[in-house]
């Protein structure tokens, strides 16, 4: 933002209430041989006072990020989240769907043309999908407004996001990005979509990413009678872990240093002790994560990732290459961190070599956990 102004209301009191200081563009990933420095910017988190919504204070990054492979929960999560909006009426018989999706990939058209809805690409639709993509607009008022114009009398505006209320229970600081302009409490986006003329009528948890949300809205006036239980329950959560109080999110402040610290700490022990670690994901959240924690190569040699486009290339901000899943067997490491807890069933299937040889998968945000209960315990 050039001016200090709300993307969705306009609004110019608010707080700033997370600071990552300057870090690199999470989604450029440098080749390998590039020693770099990375440029650096700003990376911090803003709440608007006046709708609530908590936003990238500014961007002066170009996206580049190379395209990433879909998870397998993610997969899952679409197959049971078109089962549930089925199962609630949504779903016209050959109605129109059109899709905003994320550009980090993943679509649900072939689930909901099993369905026998159509896709189109212009015009009103009858269903107007949007996973994860309406967080990646500067502009989210003009973003949403496009979203909701085109939704077809009578029909449903279907909005996936990575609910704030648990970014701020757990701690999930790392979720702070560029590239992702908003992070939406069902308080915020209530709010939004009223502005629009629009309202929630009723939404589905789901476990993915610690806590994510599927929220169908209508146009006020048309289908239902106003939100149901599930979103008062969606609010009143909100209510209650505070998601318009500055003062709710200080603890996502004060646990980058000790994140980034036992991250390290660990690292530099395994090392220590002669035990190879190398990582797996090379995903957009472990960028600032690595880089707060003064992790290199010496550290961690190694980032895995199943993407093709990734292969070659070095985590940002860090001299640690990203390498292809062969280099697990080539490796063997005793312990593979993993950056997305949500791969974990995935990948022990895939790579069955790991625990056969006698490592083990290591969740970065149980490694967490681990280091503050023993904090507790000295």
């Amino acid at each position: 933002m050039d001016e200090l102004a709300c993307r969705a209301c306009g609004g110019s009191a608010g707080h700033l209430v997370l600071d990552l200081g300057r870090q690199p563009a999470s989604d450029y990933f440098p080749r390998s041989g590039d020693p770099g420095p990375d440029p650096v910017y700003p990376l911090q988190m803003w709440l608007c006072s006046s709708c609530g919504l908590a936003q990238l204070l500014t961007d002066p990054t170009v996206p580049e990020e190379p395209r990433g492979t879909e998870p397998a929960a993610l997969v899952a999560q679409a197959a049971d989240a078109v089962e549930r909006v089925a199962a609630a009426g949504f779903l016209r018989e050959n109605g129109l769907v059109a899709e905003y999706g994320s550009p980090h990939g993943g679509s649900w058209l072939d689930l909901l043309a099993g369905r026998g809805l159509v896709p189109v690409q212009d015009g009103p639709a009858d269903l107007i999908l949007d996973c994860f993509g309406l967080m990646h607009a500067a502009g989210q008022r003009q973003a949403l407004a496009e979203r909701v114009a085109r939704v077809a009398p009578g029909g449903v505006l279907l909005l996936q996001y990575h609910a704030l209320g648990t970014i701020i229970a757990r701690r999930q600081w790392n979720a702070l990005r560029h590239g992702h302009y908003a992070y939406y409490s069902t308080t915020a986006l209530t709010a939004m979509l009223a502005a629009a003329g629009f309202s929630p009528r009723t939404a589905w948890r789901f476990d993915l990413y610690g806590g994510t949300v599927l929220l169908a809205a209508q146009r006020e006036g048309e289908g239902r009678p106003g939100p149901d239980d599930v979103v008062r329950s969606l609010l009143a959560d909100d209510a209650r872990i505070g998601v318009c109080d500055p003062g709710a999110f200080a603890g996502l402040q004060t646990d980058v240093r000790a994140h980034a610290k036992d991250l390290h700490d660990w690292l530099a022990a395994e090392r220590s002790a002669g035990r190879t670690v190398v990582g797996y994901g090379a995903a957009s959240r472990a960028v600032a994560l690595l880089c707060q924690a003064e992790a290199d190569r010496t550290l961690l040699p190694v980032v895995i990732d199943a993407s093709p486009s990734k292969e070659g290339l070095r985590m940002p901000g860090t001299d640690i290459p990203v390498a292809a899943p062969a280099e697990l067997a080539a490796r063997r490491p005793d312990s593979v961190l993993l950056f997305v807890p949500d791969l974990l069933a995935e990948v022990r299937d895939a790579f069955p070599e790991v625990e056969a040889a006698g490592g083990r998968w290591v969740d970065v945000e149980a490694l967490r956990s681990q280091a503050r209960g023993s904090r507790r315990l000295e």
